[in-house]
Parts: structure tokens; C-alpha cells; sequence
């Protein structure tokens, strides 16, 4: 271990991977380490044996549930699904990393709107046969998604005199007389914000993200614009790692008490365990290798349900995303809840993973995470967590420490990728190039 590495990472959650894996590629030697025995640190999957041990105590769950071998339950404190045409596909594709994956359509992209579920409409064809609104609205609903859908940036005739940049989100949908409530889920469940502060935010930023959403959306023609790995999430961060090591990458595992040493002046010089020093220039990690340069921004609730059905009301959907969007709760942000089946082999068949996620606004996650608990009916097994959040507080280019920023509680991972791609910059000085040809994960998507 006694070597001197570009970087060493400590942590594999899918940031710290993804990083690992694009700092390989650039032909950085790269040592990445973890205190634990397994890939994905938060962004692990566990079986039902290791998810019984967890939550219960104990490794002996009911012999009705299956074999604990064909489960894959996502820990990572987001229930997390892929922007067909997003960042992380993009980064996926860039990487060459999608050759180590299968994907799988997610089946349904619903919201819970007046104490229901209702599919999300995301063309002005759906917006006229949604139940959502009435008549006289779905005819302004359908003149604004047709606003958005030819909306080009480069091309100034298609901004009808509107400079998005200039105006904000609530202007513009002043300007097509939407309602509170086709706001609601426009902003939450297209454009996926996930609290309201986008209404006063310059308009670009969420017709950009509705454009996506129509675009995922249009890929697949299934019912929804996201896509999930097949065996759950922790695929991924193994697919990072495995890429790194094709690049020369070093992984040690089981690692315990990674101690980040510095020089006189502050700047990280190494990392030691068990009494050897690997030298280095930086250090990339996640927030608890070095907690003394972070700060708690607040807390994700979770609970997961093991369920022998789908969850009522999403037309028998075998996976399946619904936003509640803040006000239809009296939240302050919104709430998620997510389902997945023996269809991508995350459960024994016949059996269903629900999560219900969101940023915590109260020490009770029982009650809080409530209302999107109730939408999933009869469960056969309910756990609860609670995450703490955290973001870095130092100063990356006096210490050479790059500290990755906790999960957020939002379904999808566009912001994960973003903290990513900005680390990546702050690393190297470069950005990535994500103009990539999108039809290049389609031998991966099996369905």
C-alpha cells in the first residue's frame, strides 16, 4: 500500500464509484478503499437476510417471504429510478459502462393529486384525455405542452417573444392561465422539482426539465420515462468499479479506520489503515470519512414494504413512480413513493418492493411518510429509517479534499449526477462530455 496515487477514494457509494470510474478512464492512478466488506456503501443492496439483520436484529426472517437470496432491496436513502435520456444514461453510455448492466422500463409515472392517483400526462395527446383537469383547462394545458415541446433554444421564432432566461416559471404559466393544481403537477411531476422555490426561478430551468421528461418518455414508448437496473441499484456503483479497474484502478476492500493525513499547510498528503500510509495528491470521499468538514443539512425518512401485490390504482403497474407533491400535504417539500417487482429481480415472484421517501420534517417517520403508505395497501413487512444529510463545508481548493454531498430523498438521479459531474470539474479542471449517442444503451435495455 506503501505507493503514491493521483487520487485515493474512500467510500463506494455510487458518487465516490462513478467518480473512480472517470478519473481511471482519464489515466489518474487511482486507489479507492472502503471500511466495509462490500461494494455501494449507502447505495448498497441487501437480501432479506441482511435487510432482516438490519431493521429486526436478527437473521431469520419468515419462511412466506421466499428465498432471502432473490431479494436486491435498494438501501440508498433515494428510491431511485433513471431519466431514460438523463445525465446518469449519459454518463452510463460515456463510460462504456452500460455493456456491465441490463435495464428494465419503469411501467408507470403517476401523481397523487385531491387525495388521488392519477397518470402523469406528459404530451399535449395525454393532457386532453387526463382526468386531472376540466375541459376549458386541459385545452390551456395542451396550448402550454405544445409551447414547451417546440420550445428550442437556438431557434428564437419558437420563444414567442418569451426570453426564459429573464422571465420566471411563474410568469410563464401566468401567461397560459394554468391553475394551482395543473401547476402542481407539472412542477413536481414532470419537471420533478421538488419543492416550490422553482416558481420564482427563471423559466428555462424547468421547461429544460419538462423537455426531458417528454424525451425519456418518447424512447421507450412505455408508460413512463424512467428506467431501473435489473438486481436493484447496487448494480451500480459494482458497474463503476469494475470500469475502474479496467483502467488500472486499485480496490481495497474491508479496510478499517481510513485516516486522512495532511501536511503542515493543510493540503491532504495520504490515507492510513492498519498502520500503512498511501500517499496521494487528493482525496475524494463520502461525508463520513471526514466529518469534521461537513455540515448536517437536515434528515431523509424511509420506509420499506414488502408487499405480494402491486400497489392499487396504477393499473397493476410492476414498477411504478408517484410524486405527492408538497401542497397536496401541507409539506414543505415533496413526498416519493416507489415500487418495483420480481420483474426486475429485486424480489421473489409474486413479490413486491415499495419505498416511501422524504426529506424529513419531523423526528416521526411513522406518521410523516404516512400518507404515501397509505396508498400502498395491505403490506407484509413495513421497515422505517432515518438518514442524516450532509454537505461539505471546506474549501476543496485549499485542501485537496473533495466531499461528496449526502442523498436527497428525490426518486430520480439527476441531482446524484450533478454533484458528481461538478466534483469531476472541481477535480480535474475538465467537464464531460455528455453529447453522446443515446441509442447506445439500447442493447441493455431488455424488456
Amino acid at each position: 500500500m506503501d505507493e503514491e496515487y493521483d487520487v485515493i477514494v474512500l467510500g463506494t457509494g455510487l458518487k465516490e464509484c462513478i467518480l473512480s470510474g472517470l478519473l481511471s478512464v482519464d489515466g489518474l492512478k487511482v486507489l479507492h478503499m472502503d471500511r466495509n466488506d462490500y461494494y455501494g456503501g449507502d447505495s448498497t443492496s441487501l437480501n432479506l437476510n441482511q435487510l432482516w439483520k438490519r431493521f429486526r436484529g436478527e437473521d431469520k426472517p419468515p419462511a412466506h417471504l421466499g428465498a432471502s437470496r432473490d431479494y436486491n432491496v435498494d438501501m440508498v436513502p433515494k428510491d431511485q429510478f433513471m431519466m431514460a435520456n438523463g445525465t446518469l444514461v449519459r454518463t452510463l453510455i460515456h463510460t462504456d459502462v452500460t455493456k456491465y448492466l441490463s435495464f428494465k422500463a419503469v411501467d408507470g409515472s403517476y401523481v397523487f393529486s385531491k387525495g388521488k392517483i392519477h397518470k402523469v400526462p406528459a404530451t399535449d395527446m395525454e393532457a386532453l384525455k387526463s382526468p386531472l383537469m376540466g375541459l376549458f383547462e386541459k385545452r390551456r394545458a395542451r396550448n402550454f405542452f405544445i409551447y414547451v415541446q417546440n420550445y428550442n433554444e437556438a431557434d428564437p421564432v419558437t420563444h414567442q417573444g418569451l426570453d426564459l432566461t429573464r422571465i420566471t416559471t411563474r410568469e410563464l404559466i401566468s401567461k397560459h392561465g394554468l391553475s394551482d393544481d395543473t401547476v402542481d403537477f407539472i412542477g413536481h411531476a414532470l419537471a420533478l422539482h421538488r419543492d416550490d422555490r422553482y416558481l420564482n426561478e427563471p423559466a428555462i430551468d424547468t421547461v429544460k426539465r419538462m423537455k426531458l421528461y417528454a424525451e425519456s418518455l418518447a424512447r421507450f414508448q412505455g408508460g413512463s420515462p424512467y428506467i431501473y437496473p435489473l438486481y436493484g441499484l447496487g448494480e451500480l456503483p459494482q458497474a463503476f468499479a469494475r470500469l475502474s479497474a479496467v483502467y488500472g484502478g486499485t480496490y481495497m476492500l474491508n479496510k478499517p479506520e481510513c485516516k486522512v493525513e495532511f501536511d503542515i499547510e493543510g493540503k491532504v498528503c495520504g490515507v492510513t489503515s492498519e498502520g500503512e500510509t498511501a500517499k496521494c495528491k487528493k482525496v475524494v470521499c463520502d461525508p463520513s470519512y471526514l466529518p469534521n468538514k461537513v455540515r448536517k443539512i437536515g434528515k431523509v425518512a424511509r420506509a420499506i414494504a414488502i408487499m405480494s401485490h402491486p400497489i392499487p390504482n396504477t393499473n397493476d403497474s410492476h414498477s411504478v413512480q408517484i410524486i405527492l407533491p408538497q401542497k397536496q400535504l401541507g409539506r414543505k417539500s415533496d413526498m416519493y413513493v416507489f415500487c418495483c417487482s420480481y420483474t426486475h429481480n429485486v424480489a421473489p415472484k409474486g413479490k413486491f418492493i415499495a419505498f416511501v421517501s422524504a426529506e424529513a420534517e419531523t423526528d416521526n417517520p411513522q406518521s410523516e411518510l404516512k400518507p404515501g403508505i397509505d396508498l400502498l395497501g395491505q403490506v407484509d413487512e413495513l421497515f422505517f429509517d432515518m438518514y442524516d444529510r450532509y454537505e461539505p463545508v471546506n474549501e476543496s481548493s485549499l485542501d485537496n479534499c473533495f466531499v461528496s454531498t449526502s442523498y436527497d430523498a428525490t426518486t430520480h438521479f439527476e441531482t446524484t449526477v450533478t454533484d458528481v459531474l461538478s466534483m469531476y470539474t472541481a477535480i480535474t479542471g475538465k467537464t464531460v462530455d455528455l453529447s453522446v449517442d443515446l441509442s447506445a444503451a439500447s442493447a441493455a435495455e431488455e424488456y
